[in-house]
């Protein structure tokens, strides 16, 4: 687990050199979710499954897809497309656009309209039931999001259909663009909300890649799982942390290099174990 969470701190730094080079991209949120979709992409999904296109196959979506340069990052390192591309992040006329499209190889929907994707997979989950299909859906929201309508429609649908074939993963960092989520809108107890709606809810710690692999794999019968992964946001670098200007902000030279000196030294800090 400990060579899980060394890669999560390699794909941080590739992240870093994406905004950086692009002038643009939500860092913070980025780092925040990095551990989880390093422990679905390196440990619980069938990747290579995933690139044949197998109708079978396990379905991620990225409902918060402004942090598309984050999945952008482990798509690459799992050889769905050449690292190189990550050069063009951002870019004019490249696919690695800011939000997540299907012309990427890996990528099952277009997204970043937040309060979308619970709702995609809600019905890629039913149409995988009816299909007798094994496929799991597992889709990454943002907590911030948590306060669009379209969320709880969706989550209701999925309770009362009791689809568990389904996971949803909140990346519960706090913070949003205008701010403290509590601030915001209240959304503590979280768990306890989505079990409300006949979800099995499960917290655990979003920077333990034990906790998070075994959340990940939790399956019950006739029941969704919702995962409350609690997260720092800008996770790695003392000057990105809890702060929430770090959202969409793009760091200068002298930024960069802290952050990238700061990653580097948790990183090792993992590997020494």
């Amino acid at each position: 687990m400990e060579t899980l969470e060394h890669i999560a701190f390699d794909r941080r730094l590739d992240v870093l050199d994406m905004v950086y080079r692009a002038r643009t991209g939500h860092i913070g949120g980025s780092m925040s979710c990095m551990d989880i979709l390093c422990a679905l992409y390196y440990r619980v999904m069938d990747t290579e499954k995933i690139k044949r296109g197998e109708a079978d196959r396990d379905r991620f979506l990225l409902s918060k897809g402004h942090c598309a340069e984050a999945l952008y990052a482990v798509l690459a390192d799992r050889g769905f497309f050449p690292r190189e591309r990550l050069l063009s992040y951002a870019r004019f006329d490249t696919a690695l656009a800011e939000h997540p499209t299907r012309k990427i190889p890996g990528v099952e929907a277009a997204t970043g309209a937040l309060g979308h994707g619970l709702s995609l997979a809600v019905g890629m989950a039913a149409a995988a039931r009816r299909d007798g299909s094994p496929a799991h859906i597992y889709v990454l929201m943002g907590d911030g999001e948590q306060d669009e309508g379209s969320v709880w429609e969706a989550a209701m649908a999925a309770g009362k259909y009791g689809l568990e074939n389904l996971t949803a993963i909140v990346d519960r960092n706090r913070l949003q663009i205008s701010g403290n989520t509590e601030q915001v809108m209240p959304l503590s107890p979280l768990a306890a909300r989505y079990r409300d709606f006949g979800w099995e809810a499960v917290e655990c710690s979003g920077h333990n890649s034990e906790e998070l692999v075994r959340a990940l794999r939790l399956r019950s019968p006739q029941k969704p799982v919702a995962v409350i992964a609690n997260t720092v946001k800008g996770y790695g670098s003392e000057l990105m942390e809890n702060k929430a200007e770090w959202h969409h902000l793009v760091p200068d030279e002298e930024q960069y290099a802290c952050i990238r000196a700061q990653l580097e030294q948790r990183r090792g800090a993992v590997s020494r174990g």
